[in-house]
């Protein structure tokens, strides 16, 4: 029989500081000793939420943001870093796993990232964002397969996606298949309205029915000061008020408490973990009611990167390559005392 465990889980939706990194920052530090004071074990925080979700990109052409895309560059996390390094000693003070989203700048590229922090402080995964959602793509560059893994952490095994990546069933498919626990997903808030609730709701209690997890979701928040801010036309605010729905779901599809869908607070809620297998022993999608030898994913979990450098290339023999070919004028050459000039070419298949 296995060992019963619960795990007591945080999901924050607070306002970011609009005007710096470090104020987000101090933001993030009083969350987490809050929560830590309520006994949570995980605290899962808002899509890139350090600094700020960039929501001028949703609501202005880019064009006429270059300006606020230049002031996101300049208070994006690097990663390691001031921000990690101060986020990790406070998971490490507290002895919590903390997930916290953030922009990430990598030289000059800026990627939508998710960092699971342990328990010790450690750094258990970095992972960008895939794809880019619409006017995102304006923002950020794309992810790659590396960062599409499951991790162990102090309270289980944990995996992330972030917001439209929900709508992707091959990305939730590679964390099913390596028996994600706890699954935490991110969304910005604040947009849209009643009807980006709703169908944050749908994916996420979704996910937790097919994949036999928890699903812990933060979504962002802004004041109407933040709204009237960044968009001072009336009808543009209109796009940036609600689309909140920060909440806790079972293995079974369930609240486990009522969804916080405005204002700013943090949901907390017990994980009974036994509530896994008691899904998992009726419907375990990528085991006993899996069918691989029909359908499967293959998952490229390769790092990409720009250049691959080789310190020397194979060297081809015979018809594969020109060395045959120019043997004999070689030795011509020689002869004459002409200095040995040689191309080296490549053959690839005819085409």
């Amino acid at each position: 029989m296995a060992e019963k465990r619960a795990v007591r889980a945080a999901a924050v939706q607070i306002a970011p500081d609009l005007d710096s990194v470090e104020g987000t920052l101090s933001r993030v530090q009083a969350a987490l000793d809050e929560a830590a004071g309520k006994g949570a074990e995980l605290v899962v925080f808002p899509e890139t939420f350090v600094p700020w979700y960039p929501y001028f990109s949703f609501v202005y052409p880019p064009v006429l943001t270059g300006g606020e895309h230049l002031r996101l560059y300049e208070n994006a996390v690097v990663v390691p870093g001031p921000v990690t390094e101060a986020v990790a000693s406070a998971a490490r003070r507290h002895g919590i796993v903390v997930v916290l989203g953030v922009n990430e700048r990598d030289h000059g590229s800026l990627y939508n990232t998710q960092l699971v922090f342990d328990a010790d402080g450690s750094l258990k995964l970095k992972r960008r964002k895939i794809t880019p959602t619409f006017h995102e793509r304006m923002i950020w560059g794309q992810g790659d397969g590396a960062g599409l893994q499951v991790v162990d952490t102090a309270v289980g095994r944990v995996g992330a996606l972030a917001c439209w990546e929900h709508y992707n069933p091959l990305a939730r498919y590679a964390l099913m298949a390596q028996h994600e626990e706890i699954h935490i997903a991110q969304f910005p808030g604040s947009l849209v309205g009643p009807i980006f609730a709703e169908q944050i709701e749908v994916t996420i209690r979704h996910h937790a029915l097919e994949s036999g997890c928890f699903v812990v979701n933060s979504t962002g928040w802004l004041t109407e000061e933040q709204i009237a801010r960044i968009a001072p036309d009336e009808k543009l605010r209109r796009a940036l008020t609600g689309g909140c729905m920060t909440a806790i779901i079972s293995p079974e599809g369930s609240h486990l408490v009522p969804p916080l869908t405005s204002g700013e607070g943090i949901l907390i809620a017990d994980l009974d973990m036994a509530l896994i297998t008691k899904r998992k022993r009726m419907m375990d999608s990528v085991g006993h009611y899996a069918r691989p030898e029909l359908l499967s994913l293959t998952l490229d979990n390769r790092p990409t990167a720009p250049m691959q450098a080789h310190a020397t290339f194979p060297v081809l023999a015979g018809s594969q390559s020109d060395e045959a070919d120019g043997s004999d004028e070689r030795s011509r050459a020689a002869a004459d005392g002409a200095p040995d000039q040689r191309v080296a070419v490549l053959r690839g298949a005819a085409r």
